[in-house]
């Protein structure tokens, strides 16, 4: 006959597992609870480390940031559960796991940015099956990343209870918190100390490093007794090969990132930075080569034809009082060469973010060339400054042209410069009879998106004349995926006149050009004219194709 269970009494701890009792640890059980939280924080700071690394690169290689943000953590997230549950299994082998998992995820985390950039920089062109490549091995990481944080969990659950039993509530409280407290310290860490002192390869690699170290650490040096000497050396062994892969990674990241750079931009690379806004390089300019100036990895300027985009851009603005202008972006300083064209300027604020891309268009050869040396006019001022921001704290009614001219509205973080609220404020700021006019992106490409620039326009209370300037340079869009027209919106607040570039009052200055006929452009842009688009907003943007 079976006994009936008699409950314990309360406060009695429960009976280990066969083979779960409390370790023979070579320090006190004080000491080594300590240690297993200290191997929790590092472990949840490398983790968080690796998750922003890849949102960071994949926002500058893919775009859209709060798009890759989006799948990074869902995916990560998703695969974490998953990985707790499928870690289950090696509870009876806590630490010979959580030996194996670190390793592994010190070796898959710390390549996982070089990986990335490598196949972003060698396929990003092979088009057809291959042309969200990037986009595949994001999720393939993000899915691989997050399925080893998951394991992490219930395996550390076990090796702290194999320290000191307690109950399942008090050592939950202990685990997380020592895990979030880690997630706070490798999101600051990130972005504040890795990416500005090591950039986003050497800084993963550093991290990987950090986590092979700590996970091996902790199981050799804390609970080794679990382990048989067969397993011992497997684990020493998978940890010193990640290491060396991890380090010859790290020596050689310069030159890998170097060839990268030439597979994507070619090998007439002259200037190559980061700065605290975006990744900056400039290729060619010299030796009567084209100049070319790409942004996070995109091509913005061509020196064989910026000249169409700019001018179209500037000069039919510039049809009526233009004595005080405001420049919006183009911190290349190619839309101030045109406004200076124009006699009777006499005032030019430019409102741009990155304070080192202006100063490296004001002293590299090349590009201060090709904007003719704007920025040592001394009616320029530059303000380094979000343009949102400027505009709120802006006087009223202070120009008679504000040029825009921002990124294309293909990404979250630029949508705000594209909203109705910001075309609010730039309205304020103009005086009587100003006119606006805006870079809206390719019309042939993503018309949906440009007609959404115009209709928030309208609904900022101008009115608009949309137009557009084609013919890029086959030499620069063959073969990629840069856009072959520009879209633009002229706006005031009666209806602008286009006046094909030419001054209404005749006091354009001899060396600025007259603009061939843009009524060409107003109807081309015409013909793809979407109705009942409704007005982006901060709280709503409409830009995602």
């Amino acid at each position: 006959m079976i006994e009936p269970h008699a409950p314990a009494p309360p406060g009695t701890a429960p009976p280990p597992r066969s083979g779960a009792g409390q370790a023979r640890l070579p320090v006190r059980p004080a000491t080594g609870r300590f240690l297993v939280l200290t191997g929790v924080f590092i472990c949840a700071a490398c983790g968080l480390v690796y998750e922003l690394e890849l949102v960071a690169l994949a926002s500058y290689l893919i775009g859209d940031s709060i798009t890759q943000a989006s799948v990074v953590l869902s995916v990560m997230v998703f695969a974490m559960g998953i990985g707790s549950l499928l870690a289950k299994r090696l509870r009876c082998r806590a630490a010979a796991g959580f030996g194996a998992v670190e390793a592994l995820l010190a070796l898959v985390g710390g390549c996982s940015a070089m990986a990335l950039y490598a196949v972003f920089a060698w396929t990003g062109d092979w088009g057809g099956a291959w042309a969200n490549g990037s986009s595949y091995l994001l999720v393939g990481f993000s899915l691989a990343i997050g399925l080893l944080i998951g394991a992490e969990v219930p395996l550390l659950m076990e090796l702290i209870q194999r320290v000191r039993r307690q109950d399942a509530g008090g050592a939950v409280a202990d685990l997380f918190a020592a895990d979030y407290v880690g997630a706070l310290a490798g999101g600051l860490a990130f972005p504040f100390l890795l990416l500005p002192l090591l950039g986003q390869l050497t800084a993963t690699l550093i991290t990987g490093t950090v986590n092979a170290i700590a996970g091996a650490a902790l199981v050799l040096g804390l609970f080794r007794q679990d382990l048989t000497r067969r397993g011992r050396w497997l684990l020493v062994v998978a940890n010193l090969l990640v290491l060396v892969l991890l380090a010859s990674a790290a020596v050689l990241v310069d030159d890998f990132e170097r060839s990268a750079r030439h597979a994507m931009y070619g090998r007439d690379v002259r200037v190559a930075m980061h700065t605290d806004v975006q990744d900056v390089v400039l290729t060619g300019g010299t030796d009567g080569s084209r100049l070319g100036l790409y942004l996070d990895g995109r091509l913005r300027v061509s020196g064989s034809d910026e000249r169409r985009y700019h001018e179209a851009l500037v000069h039919p603005a510039m049809n009526g009082r233009h004595a005080r202008v405001l420049v919006l972006g183009g911190g290349d300083g190619l839309a101030v060469r045109e406004v200076l064209r124009h006699r009777g300027v006499r005032r030019v604020d430019v409102v741009e973010l990155d304070a080192a891309f202006v100063e490296l268009a004001r002293t590299d050869p090349a590009l201060s060339a090709l904007n003719g040396h704007a920025y040592g006019d001394p009616r320029v001022r530059v303000v380094a400054a979000d343009a949102f921001g400027w505009l709120r704290r802006a006087p009223r009614d202070a120009y008679d042209v504000v040029v825009s001219d921002l990124p294309d509205p293909q990404n979250t973080s630029s949508t705000k410069l594209y909203s109705q609220e910001f075309y609010g404020l730039a309205r304020e700021v103009l005086s009587d009879g100003g006119r606006l006019v805006v870079h809206a992106g390719p019309v042939a490409a993503r018309p949906r998106a440009f007609w959404t620039v115009d209709a928030t326009v309208r609904a900022a209370g101008l009115r608009t004349v949309p137009y557009s300037v084609g013919g890029r340079d086959s030499e620069v869009t063959d073969g990629s995926r840069v856009p072959h027209d520009w879209g633009y919106v002229l706006a005031s607040r009666t209806r602008p006149d286009l006046g094909d570039g030419a001054a209404a009052d005749g006091a354009m200055a001899e060396r600025a050009p007259r603009v061939p006929s843009l009524q060409a452009g107003v109807r081309a842009a015409e013909r793809t004219r979407l109705e009942g688009l409704p007005p982006s907003t901060l709280v709503h943007p409409r830009y995602a194709d």
